[in-house]
């Protein structure tokens, strides 16, 4: 299983990784070998603003659908839109294919969320 040292993780298996007032989010490795096979991801419209936690898609595979949880409060700048004709390229690598990039609007909900060495601890309980 991959983690990556400089992201933050959900207990959802959501990661973020941070850069300034910008961030980029996908799911965790744990996540897509769990789903297995992505076959569709269902993306925000750039614009949408979020609230810490609340839905802003989905992904779907041959095993099950999973929502997606936002780590932080939010306004989507960008989504990768080769995911909606290639989805499995989460599958490839799901930290560098990140599924939207968004503005932060509270840089402090941040440090809520998990650093790589809690996230491996959570993962190994399930």
């Amino acid at each position: 299983m991959k983690i990556l040292k400089e992201a933050l993780y959900t207990k959802d298996h959501e990661w973020i990784k941070a850069d300034g007032n910008k961030a980029y989010v996908g799911i965790t490795d744990f996540a897509q070998d769990s789903l297995g096979d992505i076959v569709f991801v269902d993306l925000p419209e750039v614009g949408s603003e979020f609230e810490k936690g609340e839905v802003f898609g989905a992904v779907e595979s041959v095993k099950a659908a999973s929502d997606l949880y936002i780590p932080v409060s939010g306004k989507v700048l960008e989504v990768n839109e080769e995911l909606a004709d290639n989805p499995e390229y989460i599958n490839q690598d799901s930290y560098k294919n990140w599924i939207i990039s968004v503005e932060l609007s509270d840089n402090s909900q941040l440090k809520e969320l998990l650093d790589a060495e809690n996230y491996e601890k959570l993962c190994d309980g399930e």
